[in-house]
């Protein structure tokens, strides 16, 4: 018994200098602003989402658009986010109007950043078109602060870290 004892003593000894070494999670603040162009018709529906390398979805940053009944026509984003269905309504707001923008500032964790990871738009507006995958733009450094312009409502979206 004492030998186990010991052994446990020493084992903790050991670990607990290794835990406070461990580096933490850290995250950085990212600021999102998304400008609309000028349409007709009612307040677009946007998706604001992180994917991976390979395009798998990996979270959701924003929802602009909170009748849940709409979100089907952010296809991509719609097709990906099964897992986090319950957790998204801390991450929605209003819908977009014509010409207007959405601006918001999120945590992402400094391992996505510049590891291959993709910040993509989906929008949708009622009686109008959709648009998935409207906006790709790489989570890097690099694309930082750089202006993007969509294929469809967007008509500019930037990152600033």
């Amino acid at each position: 018994m004492n030998k186990i004892a010991a052994t446990l003593g020493l084992a903790t000894t050991l670990a607990v200098p290794a835990l406070a070494l461990a580096p933490k999670a850290e995250a950085r603040t990212v600021t999102l602003t998304t400008q609309l162009r000028p349409y007709d018709g009612d307040g677009a529906y946007l998706a604001i989402y992180l994917t991976d390398a390979r395009g798998k979805f990996h979270s959701t940053l924003r929802v602009a658009g909170s009748k849940a009944k709409y979100y089907k026509h952010l296809r991509d984003w719609a097709r990906g986010r099964t897992a986090e269905a319950g957790r998204i309504d801390g991450i929605t707001g209003a819908s977009v109007g014509s010409g207007q923008s959405l601006r918001a500032s999120v945590e992402i964790a400094d391992a996505l950043i510049d590891a291959g990871y993709q910040i993509r738009i989906d929008t949708a507006v009622e009686d109008g078109r959709d648009n998935p995958s409207e906006v790709v733009v790489p989570l890097t450094a690099a694309a930082s602060g750089k202006p993007v312009a969509g294929r469809g409502y967007v008509a500019a979206f930037r990152f600033d870290m």
